[in-house]
């Protein structure tokens, strides 16, 4: 169990969190979030990701998790491209006279790019990953070791 203890890190992973909760998941997106279709293991590993920084930030990170929740959050954005964006104004009820109509209206205008920051920052810590892999010179790197990962960067950066 290889575990990774390291400031670059631990920064990627909080700039990462914050960006979740402020823009992902934030009191009026949270409840239409939920709703989106993924298995009980994709959205722990995002829960654990995005949600338990504290307790890794001074054991280590295990780099094999690292890798399967960035695989989990790759997932949660191809989903959230795909099922939420297209209806998510409908679904935040925006109507003339509901209670913070304003802020629901920003909050949906810019959730694809809230969401595209995400996939940027969980690309940026699986970037990371595989450079610090490479330069401790591993003979068989861990993401190559993940069938998952193959299409990880395809996904979070749209491409």
């Amino acid at each position: 169990m290889e575990l990774i203890k390291n400031d670059d890190v631990v920064k990627i992973i909080e700039r990462l969190c914050y960006h979740y909760h402020l823009n992902i998941t934030n009191r009026v997106l949270r409840p239409v979030v939920l709703q989106l279709y993924l298995d009980t293991n994709t959205w722990d590993l995002v829960e654990i990701l995005t949600e338990k920084l504290e307790i890794y930030r001074y054991q280590g990170f295990n780099i094999s998790d690292l890798y399967r929740q960035v695989a989990a959050c790759a997932r949660f954005v191809e989903a959230a491209r795909y099922v939420l964006v297209p209806t998510l104004k409908s679904k935040l009820n925006i109507r003339p006279g509901t209670p913070d109509k304003i802020y629901r209206e920003m909050t949906a205008n810019n959730f694809p790019h809230n969401l595209q920051v995400f996939a940027e920052f969980v690309n940026e810590l699986y970037v990371y990953l595989m450079d610090y892999e490479r330069k401790k010179g591993v003979k068989t790197p861990i993401y190559e070791q993940i069938p998952e990962l193959e299409d990880v960067s395809r996904i979070l950066t749209g491409s």
